[in-house]
């Protein structure tokens, strides 16, 4: 009975399921899948073909930067949010115009990709590269588009099983980018000591055509009433800021490689290549944001458009928190998954090296180990709801940790596939635990006035570090040996444990702590 008297009209088992056929659901299922698609395309995927292909391990692990778009969504995200596209958001609407356009920067890099053979030379590797950093960029504008989507389509209550569908999606779509890719590659004739570029070839051309589903979904779904009543402004406004952006990231690219080529030819040990990295990455940074504020005060730019679209939603945060909270919350953000990203960029490698097929490796990690990083997710999802979010992160961080310890035991086993089967349920089990814990705790962060804008800005720091380290795994291996990295990658996770500590007690005191 409501407070009122009348009874309340409670929605009957028939009626819940058939809210799984809501166009909104499938449109995110399909949508989850495409995006799900890119992604292992760069990292594992990709690294076994290279290594099939005699590329040297340590450049196999650099390519995992290829996917650093991702980590710097934010910076463009607000220019997909605010800027129309000629001709394809009048006929599309603005979110629909920037998803197709995604997609196709997706297919164009898939295709180039496979149109490329590693083992030709320098040249082929670096045309590979190029064409995997575009695949990160245009995979990682698909999926702001589709956060955007997801949340204009339809109310809070409907987000829940719309996240469900799209995570759903997700992994699908992983299962067919990993173990698909892994099972036609090895179908085709390629394999370790037997390279055959046709093979991959064709697998890669195979995963554009998969692009197909996401796609005809953005042409057949509707466009959200929110987006479509969007305030417009004029085109002379956006193409300014547009001009902005582009000095800038030309700005970055520019800085980014003189200091490559001034300090590329040093010999230099993993602990100091990471250090001068991290310090190129941020003098490279600064130059962009430099070059940015210097021509919006020439006027290029409005100010006002400019701090509404990059400022702002960094303002609300730390006002919401204060200053030495956010700091603390956006370093909790920036290290949590640093245990398993550091050792996944390297782990397919390390299969490999143990001797285990494509095959296998489709199998025991492509296959299983998704469907146990479910089954994680769901289990880190109600643990969530009944202990706490901070109390699931804390656990989830743990056993992230404690898990990597596995590959140091596999390590001395060798070519065990019970073994394998074992060490991948942990650490799926444990990273899809952390994960649902950390995508609800970035959420309990955001402020529904700039949802798309802080969640991307969340989730691109969440693995800039990470990645950019990971880039290091295979020259850390070289140098320390496979158990020993491991048990790094394990001490690496500890220090997040006393920041999750330390978060709760500031959030305790602040009277803002997540649900």
């Amino acid at each position: 009975m409501s407070p009122s008297g009348p009874p309340i009209d409670r929605p009957t088992w028939r009626q819940t399921l058939a809210t799984l056929w809501d166009w909104r659901v499938l449109c995110l299922l399909a949508m989850g899948f495409s995006a799900g698609i890119p992604i292992l395309l760069i990292f594992s995927s990709l690294s076994l073909w290279l290594g099939e292909a005699g590329v040297e391990r340590k450049a196999v692990t650099f390519f995992s930067w290829a996917a650093l778009g991702y980590s710097f969504k934010f910076v463009w995200a607000p220019l997909v949010d605010r800027l129309p596209l000629p001709l394809l958001s009048a006929r599309l609407g603005r979110r629909r115009a920037w998803m197709l356009l995604a997609q196709l920067g997706v297919v164009l890099a898939i295709l180039g990709m496979a149109s490329t053979d590693p083992s030709a030379g320098p040249e082929a590797l670096t045309r590979m590269a190029l064409f995997a950093v575009l695949l990160g960029f245009a995979s990682a504008t698909q999926d702001i588009v589709i956060d955007a989507y997801r949340i204009e389509i339809a109310g809070p209550e409907q987000q829940g099983l719309l996240s469900s569908a799209y995570i759903a999606g997700y992994r699908l779509g992983m299962i067919v980018a990993g173990a698909g890719a892994l099972y036609l590659a090895s179908y085709w004739g390629s394999a370790k000591g037997a390279y055959a570029y046709s093979a991959w070839q064709w697998t890669y051309l195979a995963m554009a055509a998969t692009m197909a589903v996401g796609m005809l979904t953005t042409l057949l779904t509707r466009e959200p009433a929110a987006s479509a009543q969007a305030e417009r402004q004029p085109s002379s406004e956006h193409l300014r800021l547009l001009a902005v952006f582009l000095a800038s990231v030309l700005a970055f690219v520019g800085v980014f490689s003189t200091w490559g080529n001034l300090w590329g030819g040093l010999k230099l040990g993993p602990l100091m290549g990471l250090l001068l990295e991290a310090a190129r990455m941020a003098v490279s940074l600064a130059a962009a944001f430099a070059v940015g504020a210097m021509l919006v005060k020439l006027g290029l730019a409005r100010a006002a458009q400019a701090r509404t679209t990059w400022v702002m939603p960094v303002l609300d945060f730390f006002a919401r928190y204060g200053a030495r909270t956010a700091w603390l919350l956006l370093a909790l953000v920036g290290l949590y998954r640093i245990s398993d990203i550091v050792l996944g960029v390297i782990s397919n490698v390390f299969y490999q090296d143990l001797g285990f097929s494509k095959v296998e490796i489709a199998n025991a990690v492509k296959t299983f180990g998704v469907v146990v990083s479910i089954v994680g997710g769901f289990w880190g999802g109600l643990l969530a709801t009944r202990l706490g979010v901070m109390r699931s992160l804390f656990w989830g961080a743990l056993l992230s940790a404690l898990t990597n310890l596995g590959f140091v035991w596999l390590a001395q086993a060798g070519h065990d596939v019970a073994g394998l089967y074992a060490v991948v349920a942990a650490d799926n089990l444990a990273a899809g635990f952390a994960s649902a814990a950390f995508v609800a705790f970035l959420s309990s962060l955001t402020n529904v006035s700039f949802t798309a804008v802080q969640y991307a800005i969340f989730s691109s720091l969440m693995t800039l570090l990470p990645k950019t380290l990971g880039g290091y795994s295979g020259a850390m291996v070289d140098a320390l040996g496979y158990p020993a990295f491991f048990v790094l990658t394990t001490a690496l996770g500890l220090p997040v444990l006393l920041l999750v500590i330390w978060a709760s007690r500031q959030l305790q005191t602040r009277s803002v702590q997540p649900a």
